[in-house]
């Protein structure tokens, strides 16, 4: 009798090694927000605000880069976190990634 492979998971994040954007502290992974023609910005502030706890000239400043850069590192921590991350921002209805942050 042979074992058969363990389930496919339905939903894996996609890591994108080409993102390379600052973010405070030195760990291994991060949360990247990219630029959607469906989102305004004003909305795209307000929910870096609310799941993170982002001053508003933060949040703006994210956004900002999000908007002419094309995305940016919204948060970092651990695998486990940014991936908890990555779903609160897709639930807010934004294009989000992780990466390993190098």
């Amino acid at each position: 009798m042979t074992a058969s492979p363990p389930p496919t998971p339905l939903v894996d994040p996609v890591i994108d090694p080409s993102v390379q954007d600052d973010v405070t502290g030195d760990v291994p992974w991060q949360a990247v927000v990219w630029n959607d023609p469906v989102n305004l910005m004003s909305y795209v502030t307000y929910v870096l605000q609310k799941l993170f706890g982002y001053p508003e000239p933060k949040a703006t400043a994210l956004m900002l880069d999000v908007h002419h850069k094309g995305k940016a590192a919204v948060s970092s921590g651990d695998k486990e976190k940014v991936e908890g991350d990555v779903a609160k921002l897709h639930a807010a209805g934004l294009w989000a990634t992780m990466q390993k942050a190098s």
